[in-house]
């Protein structure tokens, strides 16, 4: 990851693609979130959806995920350069998430992020707070995601 001072506002990265089976909705929605719509075929026919559809905190998981394996390729050709790396904290929250179209099984969602705006940190000397403006699109370029994200980051000046 690129330290808090190079972090490049506005510029938006392609995270990478994940493909939502009908087995991994089901699995997802029976051990979290398991309203008819997510977890029985059958009802989720009938329910206002017209099928099954995935859980929203899935579809967010999946970004997480995407995010995650991201800042690791990049961590990875950052010191293959022999470049610093910047650590990662935890992140403070998030607001704004939508779901604005539902996940069905069998679409691919491509995931993105931008740095919107960033801050140091008076009260954690050494990191900086950096926002996000993450989206996720189906295949169809239609959004089934967005938020905004909070992520402490490293900074190189001190």
């Amino acid at each position: 990851m690129w330290f808090y001072e190079d972090a490049p506002i506005g510029v938006t990265a392609e995270l990478g693609t994940q493909t939502v089976s009908a087995e991994e909705i089901v699995r997802f929605g029976r051990a979290y979130d398991p309203q008819p719509f997510h977890v029985d075929e059958a009802a989720a026919r009938a329910s206002l959806y017209g099928g099954l559809i995935a859980s929203g905190w899935q579809t967010a998981g999946l970004f997480m995920r995407t995010f995650v394996a991201y800042n690791d390729r990049l961590s990875a050709e950052m010191a293959a350069r022999g470049e610093a790396v910047a650590k990662v904290g935890a992140s403070p929250g998030f607001e704004g998430l939508t779901w604005p179209r539902p996940v069905r099984p069998g679409d691919r969602l491509t995931f993105f992020s931008t740095p919107a705006d960033k801050r140091p940190l008076a009260s954690r000397p050494g990191w900086g707070l950096v926002m996000f403006d993450n989206a996720g699109r189906n295949q169809n370029g239609e959004p089934v995601l967005r938020f905004r994200s909070k992520v402490f980051i490293e900074r190189r000046e001190r």
